[in-house]
């Protein structure tokens, strides 16, 4: 019987970054975690997963109960606190911890899907534009130009304002909104690894050229396009805060933490916490996102550690 020629075994080609080992995997997460603030971020991280999940089971009380004789109560700490509510109540006597809880459903909801449509988007422009080159390449980065040459954030709220504040609307425009900075991404990542030997080996062989991008070129830059998710997905809290604090974005009663804030600005003389806490929150989960995305950037850097 003959042996398999190593010249011409199309499965040793077709795969010029074999799988990735399971230790790779764990020494990749070892390496997240192995500073204190990369830990301190992961355990917000899972509380607001928790959060969103399961709201109900967390929050001490019913987010929309009112109860106007406890409206704008302080925080227990403090000296006129109230037993229970421990950050206090908003203008309508609602319990302020709740409310921070039931928003993160919303919050975590719009933030992740917003950049999965960025992602596709992105990713799949970016990928062309890369490949292709030429007219293609041109035409692509011709329409970032055009769409990062205009505000984000009056073009998200002209929109908006236009198509209405929903759910779906907000989440596929502020989707669309971030896709030419995926696309760039992508695309620089392209352009470094497509002239390389195994996407020449999988072209000698007669691999199709969506064989080529899906499967050789795309596994080759995902940890690019994983650690600028990261980062992409505090910005995209940030901006559904901002649509919310505006009004643009989802409705009352159902809470946000953009709206909370906007609401409790009127009371701000009355009660320090109503708006403030919110805020803080608001900051937490963008810095532990953050955080988070340096230290996936370290440890997915092969040039940073040679056991990688």
């Amino acid at each position: 019987m003959a042996q398999p020629n190593e010249l011409t075994d199309t499965s040793r080609l077709l795969t010029p970054a074999d799988e990735i080992p399971i230790s790779r995997f764990r020494l990749v997460a070892s390496r997240v975690i192995e500073s204190w603030p990369a830990k301190i971020s992961l355990a917000i991280l899972v509380l607001v997963v928790i959060c969103s999940l399961v709201p109900g089971l967390v929050a001490p009380r019913d987010p929309f109960a009112q109860d106007l004789s406890l409206r704008l109560v302080p925080p227990a700490w403090s000296e006129r606190g109230v037993p229970g509510y421990w950050l206090g109540t908003d203008q309508l006597g609602r319990d302020t911890l709740s409310r921070i809880i039931e928003g993160t459903r919303i919050t975590v909801l719009v933030s992740l899907f917003a950049v999965s449509v960025s992602g596709l988007v992105g990713v799949a422009a970016g990928l062309a534009a890369g490949f292709y080159g030429g007219k293609t390449d041109a035409i692509i980065l011709r329409l970032i130009d055009i769409q990062l040459a205009f505000p984000l954030i009056l073009l998200v709220i002209a929109v908006v304002a236009v198509v209405g504040p929903s759910l779906t609307n907000l989440i596929i425009v502020m989707g669309l909104s971030g896709w030419p900075r995926f696309a760039r991404v992508v695309r620089g990542s392209v352009l470094t690894v497509r002239h390389l030997e195994f996407v020449d080996a999988a072209r000698s062989i007669g691999a199709s050229r969506v064989r080529i991008m899906s499967q050789h070129i795309l596994p080759n830059i995902m940890s690019a396009i994983i650690v600028y998710a990261s980062f992409e997905i505090a910005r995209m809290i940030l901006l559904e805060a901002t649509l919310s604090f505006l009004g643009l974005g989802v409705q009352p009663p159902t809470p946000t933490w953009g709206g909370m804030i906007s609401d409790g600005r009127k009371y701000i003389s009355q009660s320090w916490a109503i708006s403030l806490i919110p805020g803080v929150a608001i900051a937490l989960v963008i810095l532990a996102f953050n955080v988070l995305g340096d230290s996936l950037r370290d440890a997915l850097d092969p040039q940073l550690d040679e056991r990688l």
